[in-house]
C-alpha cells in the first residue's frame, strides 16, 4: 500500500472473478469490457460508482495487479475472440498511477497484436508512449474525451485529480492527427454551472477545432452518495447550492444502469438542456447523441460508448 502525491492511497489485490465481463450498462451490455481497478485517482465528486458497493472510499484505489495474465488465460479458453474491448465502466485507463499505465499498455498491446478493436472513454493524461501504439494500431482503436467544459475552476472542483480543458484538447488533436477517431463525451452536464448557451458554443467550437465530429450527452443525475459528495467536497457555496438547488423538485427515474433507481431533473428540464447542446453542436456541425442508458424516459438509442465497427474501419471519418 502507498499513498501518492495527490493524496490517494493505492493498494493491489489480484481479481478472483472473470476480467473480460459485459457491463450492466444498456449500451455495454453486449460488449466486453475491462476494469483495471476499483475506484478511480481522478475522484469525480458525480462519480456514480461512489455508490456501489465495491467502491473502495474516498481517496483510494485498489488496483488489479494480475488483470494481464488474467486475460491471457480468458483468450486460450475462448473459441472466439471479442470484437472489441472496452475501456472502462467504472474507472479511467489513463489514472496518473504507473502501475497503472503500465498495466494498461501491456493489455493494450496484447488485445491490438490479437486484432481485437479497442474503445477508450477517458478524461485522463495520455502518456506519450501509447500514442506510437496507437498509431500502429489505428484501425483497430477508438476515443470517447469526457469533457463538459472549459471552465478549468469548475474542473478542478469536479474533477479534482484530471487533467485541464486544455491538456484534453491538445488530446484530442494528437489523436484525430493520426487518424483515430475521437468523440467527445459531455457527461454529466451540471445544470445551472455548465449548460448555458454561451459555455457550449465555445466548448463545441473548440471540440470541432481539435477535430470532434460527433458527442454523447447526458445531464446530471444524484444518488444519495453523489448529493453526500457533492456536499462534502465543495468548498465554494455558491457553485455548491447553484447544483444542488435545481434538484430540489426532481423526479425517480429508473436507468439502465445496474437495474438502480436515481434522482434526475424533470424530463422537460432535461430536454431542455439537451435540445440547447444538440442545436449548438449541429452549428458546428457536430452530431449530438443522446445516451439512453441514463434517458431511458427519453430516448432508445445508443450513446455509441463503444464506438462502431464495420470491416475493422474507423467510422467517424466516413459518416453516410
Amino acid at each position: 500500500m502507498t499513498q501518492n502525491d495527490n493524496g490517494y492511497i493505492v493498494s493491489f489485490e489480484e481479481r478472483k472473478s472473470s476480467v473480460l465481463t459485459p457491463s450492466s450498462l444498456a449500451c455495454l451490455s453486449k460488449t466486453t469490457t475491462v476494469n483495471l481497478s476499483r475506484g478511480c485517482a481522478h475522484q469525480c465528486l458525480y462519480c456514480y460508482t461512489r455508490g456501489y458497493s465495491s467502491w473502495p472510499g474516498e481517496n483510494k484505489i485498489v488496483v488489479y495487479s494480475n488483470t494481464f495474465e488474467k486475460i491471457q488465460k480468458e483468450f486460450a479458453r475462448r473459441r472466439k475472440t471479442p470484437e472489441c474491448v472496452y475501456f472502462s465502466p467504472s474507472s479511467d485507463l489513463f489514472q496518473p498511477i504507473p502501475e497503472i499505465l503500465e498495466l494498461g499498455y501491456q493489455i493494450l498491446q496484447f488485445l491490438f497484436q490479437n486484432h481485437v478493436n479497442v474503445a477508450v472513454l477517458t478524461k485522463g493524461k495520455i502518456p506519450q508512449e501509447f500514442y506510437p501504439l496507437f498509431e500502429q494500431y489505428k484501425k483497430q482503436v477508438q476515443f470517447q474525451m469526457g469533457l463538459v467544459t472549459l471552465n478549468n475552476e469548475i474542473l478542478s472542483i469536479f474533477e479534482p485529480n484530471a487533467p485541464c480543458a486544455e491538456a484534453r484538447l491538445d488530446q484530442i488533436k494528437q489523436l484525430t492527427s493520426l487518424g483515430i477517431p475521437v468523440r467527445a463525451r459531455l457527461d454529466p452536464i451540471l445544470p445551472g454551472l455548465t449548460d448555458d448557451k454561451d459555455s457550449l458554443n465555445n466548448l463545441c467550437e473548440q471540440l470541432k477545432t481539435a477535430g470532434v465530429r460527433e458527442l454523447a450527452a447526458s445531464v446530471l443525475f444524484m444518488r444519495p452518495s453523489i448529493l453526500s459528495s457533492l456536499k462534502k467536497n465543495i468548498q465554494n457555496e455558491g457553485i455548491k447550492q447553484c447544483l444542488i438547488d435545481r434538484f430540489r423538485f426532481q423526479e425517480n427515474l429508473e436507468i439502465h444502469a445496474g437495474q438502480s433507481r436515481v434522482f434526475a431533473l424533470n424530463s422537460d428540464e432535461r430536454f431542455e438542456i439537451l435540445e440547447r447542446v444538440r442545436s449548438i453542436a449541429a452549428e458546428h456541425e457536430i452530431v449530438c447523441r443522446l445516451c439512453s442508458c441514463k434517458n431511458p424516459d427519453m430516448n432508445s438509442s445508443s450513446c455509441r460508448i463503444a464506438g462502431e465497427w464495420k470491416q475493422n474501419q474507423n467510422p467517424l471519418f466516413d459518416l453516410d
